[in-house]
């Protein structure tokens, strides 16, 4: 099937919103080619690491179904995405069993951790989401106020052991796994959601052991990698991470990854540095980002997808690029949905 310069720019978008309805900006956008949605959490319950007493009480099963199957009579096959972390934001609360906790982690076998795995993604594959953003691999060894409360090692045999086996069972369950966040982020000077000048200021040998578990989770057959939201001044003094080609040809070139490569939230403070989220997407896309997660705010993903698009016919983009980033996610939601 041949695809629209329009149906490739809506493809290569993550929208996501917290409340378990769908906007008419994202309704508009799985009309135009959109083929995913993240249900999110709000700010407070991101900050807490935890979901709301609120959530947990009033989201049942048939929330996730019904908003599910809403967004699914818009497109054929549709990806699903939660936060599902390892000791850190579990979206999905207590919906889905639980993983061990984070102190006991070390004790578990893999087999365990795999199976555990296994069962949270086939519960939650079973109410529709078939995407995890988790897990973690970044080896918090400084200051970092972003990944407080969602790391639970900084030995990367262990990181990489525990994130293969969640790989592997969620997977086999029928979810896709995201590793985030490369190059790693294992000392930054703030949070880049909220801080523009958060920045890792690290020279490259402080990275070495923290691709370790990337490769692990690669080696896993992990499906997407999620770049990182903040400059990284051992690969690129000017743009972070998401936007620099140098970071993204590591991940491609050092260490062969060949799946998705994601990048984190558009509009993060650090990634954005006072330029428009237009000008933040097309950064991405050129820097070898096929799929670009995005807050379902104001007209948000009309203007970035125009912006694909102008781009494209501007020849600012290539549109064999663009195309081949689209049925990259796309055969991934072929492969993960299911009738539910």
């Amino acid at each position: 099937m041949t695809y629209s310069i329009i149906q490739d720019a809506h493809a290569v978008i993550l929208p996501a919103f917290d409340l378990m309805e769908l906007s008419n900006s994202c309704k508009s956008f799985l009309d135009r080619g959109g083929i995913s949605i993240l249900l999110g959490e709000s700010r407070d319950e991101y900050v807490a690491r935890t979901m709301s007493e609120e959530r947990c009480q009033s989201e049942t099963p048939e929330t996730f179904l019904r908003i599910i199957n809403s967004a699914k009579s818009h497109t054929d096959d549709l990806l699903v995405a939660v936060d599902q972390e390892i000791g850190g934001i579990c979206r999905m609360h207590d919906l889905v069993p639980q993983f061990p906790q984070v102190i006991d982690l070390v004790q578990v076998s893999d087999m365990e951790i795999e199976e555990i795995s296994y069962k949270v993604g086939l519960a939650s594959s079973a109410l529709g989401v078939n995407c995890f953003l988790a897990p973690v691999l970044d080896l918090v060894t400084g200051e970092n106020p972003w990944l407080d409360g969602r790391t639970y090692s900084v030995d990367p045999d262990v990181v990489g052991r525990v994130s293969a086996a969640y790989v592997r069972g969620v997977q086999r369950a029928g979810v896709a796994a995201t590793a985030k966040h490369f190059p790693g982020f294992h000392n930054i000077t703030g949070d880049p959601a909220v801080d523009a000048t958060a920045v890792v200021e690290d020279p490259a040998t402080s990275f070495k052991a923290g691709f370790a578990p990337f490769q692990d989770a690669i080696a896993a057959n992990v499906e997407m990698i999620m770049i990182g939201p903040a400059i990284t001044k051992a690969f690129d003094h000017e743009r972070a991470a998401l936007r620099s080609k140098k970071v993204v040809d590591v991940l491609k070139l050092d260490l062969a990854f060949e799946g998705i490569v994601m990048a984190d939230d558009l509009d993060s403070k650090a990634t954005m540095r006072d330029d428009g989220i237009e000008t933040v997407a097309l950064d991405a896309i050129n820097a070898g980002c096929d799929f670009l997660l995005l807050a379902d705010i104001d007209n948000q993903l009309a203007d970035v997808a125009k912006a694909l698009v102008d781009a494209v016919e501007a020849g600012k983009i290539s549109r064999d690029r663009l195309a081949a980033s689209a049925n990259k996610v796309r055969n991934l939601a072929r492969k993960y949905t299911k009738t539910v």
